[in-house]
């Protein structure tokens, strides 16, 4: 388990709103929730972000902490944390309106990662992603990149420049998960075939979908491997793909397949790779809030 992971993007607190009108908070953000499962999973993790000297800031401090997260800068680069409003509905689905600033403050490079995983928000949200660039960038010599689009329409929207602030955030990815609802925002001129090999074509060697029951796909140059979702009681959705894509990058690292270009895999390995995903996500939808597993629940 000595294999370090960065993760950079965003922290926010998730004011939840349930369907049964009770409000609960919870501190989460894509980032910040995939640095805290790969650390409950075992991994070392050290996560470049920011967040506010104040309450909600406080809230994330303490969610990482708890975690076993080191920061890799200094998080005091804005003046207030950022916050999610999620409403439940009846199916357990979230959907966001966003309150938040991003911006980084100058990042540690070591520990060497053998993975920078960044996603949603922190890649694609200006300033703060051009930050993200120059440090992908920097460390994808030695370093697998793995992105998670988590398209976010209510700040971003979905058009031509959004679209652009995505591939190029791909195109230095060796993996990219997406959902199928991301590909359709994105790019619904394609069908979910032409937007895997679309993201391919960018240069990703991996193309992860995850399609909610309908489970999983990994596409990469020897084919595709599909695998089935697992079946539970859904109590909310949110961090769902953050720990599915959290668990894909541990059980990479548990294989010793990271730390520079990925190459090819065998389908039995990834058959793994996504089951453990699947497994992780499937915990975490399973009790509300962004809670992913711990490594002994996952036996």
């Amino acid at each position: 388990m000595d294999a370090q992971v960065l993760v950079v993007g965003e922290s926010l607190v998730d004011v939840v709103h349930r369907a049964s009108g009770e409000r609960v908070e919870y501190a989460g953000g894509s980032a910040a929730n995939v640095a805290v499962a790969l650390a409950r999973l075992g991994r070392p993790v050290r996560f470049a972000t920011a967040f506010a000297d104040d309450h909600h800031g406080s809230m994330v401090r303490d969610y990482l902490e708890a975690a076993g997260v080191r920061l890799a800068c200094d998080p005091a680069a804005i003046d207030r944390t950022a916050t999610a409003a999620a409403t439940i509905g009846a199916d357990g689905a979230a959907s966001y309106e966003f309150d938040l600033d991003w911006r980084l403050l100058p990042v540690e490079r070591e520990p060497a990662p053998v993975a920078v995983h960044t996603c949603s928000l922190g890649a694609v949200l200006a300033p703060g992603a051009e930050d993200v660039l120059t440090l992908l960038e920097e460390l994808r010599g030695t370093a697998t990149v793995t992105y998670d689009v988590n398209a976010r329409p209510a700040i971003t929207g979905t058009g031509p420049d959004v679209v652009a602030r995505v591939e190029r955030v791909a195109r230095l990815a060796d993996l990219v998960r997406a959902s199928d609802e991301d590909l359709e925002a994105l790019w619904p001129e394609l069908d979910l075939a032409e937007a895997v090999a679309h993201l391919r074509g960018l240069g990703a060697a991996v193309v992860v979908v995850t399609r909610g029951a309908d489970g999983a796909s990994w596409t990469s140059a020897q084919g595709e491997v599909v695998v089935a979702s697992r079946r539970v009681e859904v109590a909310d959705t949110i961090g769902a793909g953050d720990t599915f894509g959290a668990a894909l990058v541990d059980a990479l690292a548990e294989r010793g397949l990271l730390g520079g270009r990925l190459g090819p895999i065998g389908d039995d390995v990834v058959v793994e790779v996504l089951e453990h995903a699947a497994r992780a996500a499937a915990i975490t939808v399973s009790r509300p809030g962004a809670d992913p597993p711990w490594r002994h629940e996952m036996a």
